[in-house]
């Protein structure tokens, strides 16, 4: 039997673009170009794709839970429309970075893997952000930045030696044939 594969992948910079004011409704919601594309090849390639994303903005109340659920309903049909699947979507409101399910903190990805019996240590994780890539590294998954979003912020990061892509797109394409 065929072991599953898994790939974590943050939201905001990398899925979709982020804005420095919040995705705070649907109509924000806006995929990064390619993206869609490398969410497909995933699928295609049997990949169980899990979406953690850090939403302060409901904490702070700049998000309303109702505009929340509208932007994540837009997110699954668009992918679902470009014949990709998202399986799990997992997101903290806290705005404190002290947070334990925050990044860069690791809950997040250690709460899907013990509820999923998921190895991180085999695990793609794939973010835009320090704090996305020092929550994969202490999960134990294997980092991957893109540009994309703030990319240039992980090459800025002295501490962070990890594969860096020009987007989603790019870095799948490294993961598939890579991924044996």
């Amino acid at each position: 039997m065929k072991e599953q594969k898994y790939i974590i992948l943050d939201r905001d910079g990398v899925i979709n673009y982020d804005s420095n004011d919040y995705i705070k409704s649907a109509d924000e919601w806006i995929p990064i170009p390619r993206s869609l594309d490398a969410i497909k090849i995933l699928t295609e390639n049997d990949y169980f794709i899990i979406v953690i994303s850090n939403q302060a903005g409901i904490k702070k109340k700049i998000i309303t839970y109702k505009n929340f659920i509208e932007i994540y309903n837009k997110m699954v049909n668009v992918i679902h429309n470009h014949a990709g699947n998202i399986g799990l979507f997992s997101y903290c409101p806290d705005s404190n970075n002290k947070s334990y399910n925050r990044k860069p903190n690791p809950g997040m990805f250690l709460d899907v893997a013990e509820r999923m019996k998921i190895n991180l240590s085999s695990t793609y994780s794939i973010g835009d952000t320090p704090r996305d890539l020092f929550a994969s590294i202490e999960s134990g998954c294997i980092p991957i930045g893109v540009r994309t979003g703030n990319g240039q912020q992980i090459e800025k990061e002295k501490k962070l030696k990890v594969l860096m892509f020009d987007d989603l797109l790019d870095a799948v394409e490294y993961i598939i044939k890579n991924d044996k």
